[in-house]
Formats: structure tokens, C-alpha cells, sequence
């Protein structure tokens, strides 16, 4: 204890050695510290006349910076079963007074690795910057995501007696516009997924790229198209119009969050009309497409102030009156409507849309709704916990990160780690770095 406050206050120590008071502006005054017969400064206090030990009424000065200081709260914390910091410095101050010792106590216990996998935390990227796709309008689920919803039982017939099977929603979901398309299917196989794509894209149009999470049916419907345009004897024109499938971060539904949200709010109508009934195929069929209708006329905008405009622009206008196999078509000037030919004047009411979904739409995507500012960071060679659903945080596995993809903004949000052997991709949100020197 002498050598440490030799160390840290050299000045002080001479002065009280030599048997001088300290200066009044001196950052020691409030304490009243003196020598003892050791040879060790202690804290002077007001609690001479106090029923307490010598100890307690005058502990020993020491400096929270110092190592010997970090280890006695590190060999207390132990001690005391893994205390937390108020209780931590409670108990060293029967014995101790260390200068910035809240502060100390905070460090420890944040620094403590069993306390860490009690309490982790995960690194918070900033919000990222839109895709293109969700502000450049083509056409109506040229770039869409889709998502599961279930499973929900369905009758195989009407009448008693029937048997109820599982069924689940397959609910597509513009980016452009959050138009929603719902699809019906029986199972959770990758034949199912297909014969529910294909339906979209008889009615809807083919889209150009969708965006899915890491279920087994949505990959292997991806590898299934891949390998058959790769075999095939299409030419390659033909053969590089297919579907990009994009998948999101194993683990991570907020970097689908849009076809999330639909998602949740489809149930909001399913819980409210089915309740204790079980429809049939044909039943649900024309719930969910009445459902469908419901969320394509909410509106994407607040009304404005424009007297003469009666209605919102909501995703319904964009899907009606368009073809699925329509040409593009060059602008319309602003001329009178009246003089436009009838060809000419439905273009033209279709460019309203689009220039009002410029205007009043995209200009909503521009504030942040959370995520104002980046809290923590991520390097190569971190060694990391990883989160796992249905797991004690005891038991989350080790891992070390090999690699981190920058994204367009400049900033990481998902990390490649290697574990037991393996190497698994994740995002922030998913990895805890363990509080090491």
C-alpha cells in the first residue's frame, strides 16, 4: 500500500511525512488525510468519535488508477459472488477509500466476463441508408421480399367430421410501395414455396430480385432455378433474366423488417375474423385476399391540405391499370387532359402516381425512426459471444471474427465469425465482443 501511494501521490506523501498540513486548494483537503505509524496515508474524516473500528473510521487513501487498486476490487468482486458496483464499493470502503471508486466499480463489473454473459450487449449500427430499391419506382413488385406466416389450421371439408390440416401465408411485399400480395400454401417444402411464386408471378408480373431469410424452402428454391438456368440450353440473354434471390443475415428479421411488418399486420386481421373457426382452403382463400384489398387501400401518405384532394395516396393506385406485360412509355407532357388521346390520357394518370409517390412518399423515408447513433464497434480477430435462441447465456458459444462486410455507407453491419470449427455469417445484432484488454 505505501510503494502504491508513493506512486500516485508523491507530493502529498512528503508533506505528510514531514508532518506539514496540504494546501487548502488541494483535491485532498475535503478527506483530512494523515500518516500513521506505518507509514500509510488514511482518511482523517468526521467519524472519530463513531462507535466504529479504526478501519472504518479512518481507511487507507488510495488511487483508483493504480493497478494494486484494480486488483483488490477485482479479488472483492469475487468475493462477494459477483457483486455489483454498489455493493462493491460499499465493502471496499470498509477497509479502503479509492479516489474515483464509483467509477472503478462500474469497470470492474463490466469487465467481468461471467457478469458479461449475464448482462451482454450487442453492437448497435447507426440506421443504414435505403436501398435503391425502396425509392426508385418502375413497376409494382419488380423488387419485393416475401415472408412465412403460420401455421394456421384449416378444415379439409365442410361439415362434421373433418380433419384439420396446417396451412400458412405466404405474404410478397413490394419495396417500392409495400403493395402486398398473399398466397395460401398447405406446407413448408420448397415445392409448396414454388407453386406460391408462381402464382405470384401469373398475376403480379415477374419480379426482378426478392428479398427472404434463410429458410430451407426460400434457398432451395434459389439453387433449384440457378442450377436449372446454369444447365440449361437457353441462351444466356434469356437465361440472365431469371430472379435474384437476396437473403437477409441468418438470424436477423430486422434486415427484412418491411415484409415483418406486413406479416404482423395480417394477423391483425386473421385474429379478428377467424377467432374460434376454422375455415376451409376455399374460405381462407377469400379472407386473405379480402385482407389483401384491406392493406393495399391504407394509405402511404397523411392526406394533404389540398381541398380538391379527396384521397390519400395509398399502394392500390399503383397496382391498378397496370398491365403485366406493359411497355414503358415516354412522359406526358402537362397538357390539358381532355386533349390527350385515350392511350396517352391513361399514361397520364398513371404518372400522377408516380410523381406523388415522389413527392409525397420518398420525402417520408428521409428522418430516421431509432438507431440515431452507432454504439460500439467491431475488428477482425475480436473475440465475441454469440447469441442463441433458446439458450442460456452461459452456454452461447465462443467465437472469433474473420471478416466484416462494410456496407454501402461505410458502416459493418454483419461479421463472418469462426466457431467450433465452423464458420457462421451473423449480424450485430446476433454478436456480443467480450470486454478484454
Amino acid at each position: 500500500m505505501q510503494n502504491a501511494q508513493i506512486d500516485m501521490f508523491p507530493d502529498e506523501y512528503v508533506l505528510l511525512q514531514k508532518g506539514k498540513s496540504l494546501p487548502r486548494k488541494n483535491r485532498f483537503a475535503s478527506l483530512s488525510p494523515f500518516m500513521d505509524n506505518d507509514g500509510i496515508i488514511r482518511v482523517g474524516g468526521r467519524l472519530e468519535n463513531s462507535p466504529y473500528e479504526y478501519n472504518i473510521k479512518h481507511p487507507i487513501l488510495l488511487c483508483s488508477k493504480h493497478h494494486v487498486t484494480k486488483i483488490i476490487f477485482q479479488k472483492y468482486h469475487l468475493d462477494l459472488l459477483h457483486a455489483g458496483p454498489q455493493l462493491l464499493l460499499a465493502n471496499i470502503r470498509q477497509l479502503y477509500w479509492p479516489l474515483g471508486g464509483r467509477k472503478l466499480s462500474r469497470v470492474i463489473v463490466k469487465k467481468c466476463l461471467r457478469c458479461f454473459r449475464y448482462k451482454n450487449t450487442t453492437i448497435q449500427p447507426v440506421m443504414g441508408q435505403l436501398p435503391i430499391s425502396r425509392t426508385n419506382l418502375e413497376f409494382p413488385f419488380l423488387h419485393c421480399s416475401v415472408d412465412y406466416a403460420g401455421p394456421i389450421l384449416i378444415a379439409d371439408r365442410k361439415g362434421r367430421g373433418c380433419k384439420l390440416i396446417k396451412s400458412y401465408v405466404c405474404i410478397f411485399v413490394c419495396l417500392a410501395v409495400k403493395a402486398v400480395h398473399i398466397e395460401l400454401v398447405t406446407d413448408l417444402t420448397k415445392e409448396g414455396y414454388m407453386s406460391a411464386l408462381n402464382r405470384f408471378v401469373a398475376r403480379r408480373g415477374k419480379p426482378q430480385s426478392i428479398l427472404s431469410d434463410n429458410a430451407t424452402n426460400f434457398v432451395g428454391v434459389s439453387k433449384e432455378l440457378e442450377q436449372f438456368l446454369q444447365t440449361s440450353n437457353l441462351p444466356s440473354e434469356v437465361a440472365q433474366q431469371g430472379i435474384q434471390f437476396s437473403f437477409a443475415p441468418p438470424y436477423s428479421p430486422h434486415f427484412n423488417g418491411i415484409a415483418e411488418a406486413a406479416v404482423r399486420s395480417t394477423k391483425y386481421h386473421l385474429r379478428r375474423l377467424i377467432q374460434m373457426t376454422n375455415f376451409t382452403y376455399e374460405e381462407l382463400t377469400t379472407c386473405l385476399t379480402q385482407i389483401e384489398a384491406v392493406l393495399n387501400s391504407r394509405p402511404l401518405t397523411p392526406l394533404s391540405s389540398d381541398p380538391t384532394d379527396l384521397s390519400a395516396l395509398t399502394p392500390s393506385h399503383f397496382l391498378i391499370g397496370r398491365t403485366l406485360l406493359s411497355v414503358p412509355y415516354p412522359q406526358v407532357t402537362n397538357m390539358k387532359v381532355e386533349h390527350l388521346q385515350r392511350y396517352q390520357r391513361i399514361n397520364y394518370i398513371k404518372q400522377h402516381f408516380w410523381k406523388r409517390f415522389s413527392k409525397e412518399y420518398v420525402s417520408l423515408l428521409q428522418t430516421k425512426t431509432k438507431w440515431f447513433h452507432s454504439t460500439g464497434q467491431l475488428s477482425v480477430g475480436t473475440l465475441v459471444l454469440l447469441k442463441e435462441a433458446g439458450q442460456p447465456p452461459l452456454l452461447w458459444p465462443l467465437g472469433r471474427v474473420t471478416k466484416i462486410y462494410p456496407g454501402v455507407d461505410g458502416g459493418s453491419r454483419v461479421a463472418e465469425l469462426k466457431m467450433k470449427g465452423k464458420t457462421v455469417l451473423r449480424s450485430y445484432k446476433n454478436i456480443c465482443p467480450l470486454p478484454l484488454d
